[in-house]
């Protein structure tokens, strides 16, 4: 099994920048893709970011130029640096992986909260 462990999250104003990690431990040995999900009050959960280990990158159109996802793999660790935040962002944002053996993980998510 994979624990996530998200940290980071909080209330930024507009315009701001915030980082995101994620860590995960246990059977790690056979992650691939980690990445970032985000779901505000009413929507439905989407995709933000994800990279695969060999750091094949996609982003969703409304964060591209905006954010990064990066990941660091001795540490089994993924990062979203968030900048020129917008209230649209304001979202439950879930750390997620996936091992090549089909399993998916989830991290309990953290609140990011963009205010005009």
């Amino acid at each position: 099994q994979v624990q996530l462990v998200e940290s980071g999250g909080g209330l930024v104003q507009a315009g701001g920048s915030m980082r995101l990690s994620c860590s995960a431990s246990g059977s790690t040995f056979d992650l691939d893709v980690m990445g970032w999900y985000r779901q505000a009050p009413g929507k439905q959960r989407e995709l933000v970011a994800t990279i695969t280990r060999a750091a094949r990158i996609n982003y969703v159109d409304s964060v591209k130029g905006r954010f990064t996802v990066s990941r660091d793999n001795v540490k089994n660790t993924v990062y979203l640096q968030m900048n020129s935040l917008k209230p649209e962002d304001t979202a439950v944002y879930y750390c997620q992986c996936s091992t090549w053996g089909g399993h998916d993980y989830w991290g309990q998510g953290t609140q990011v909260t963009v205010s005009s």
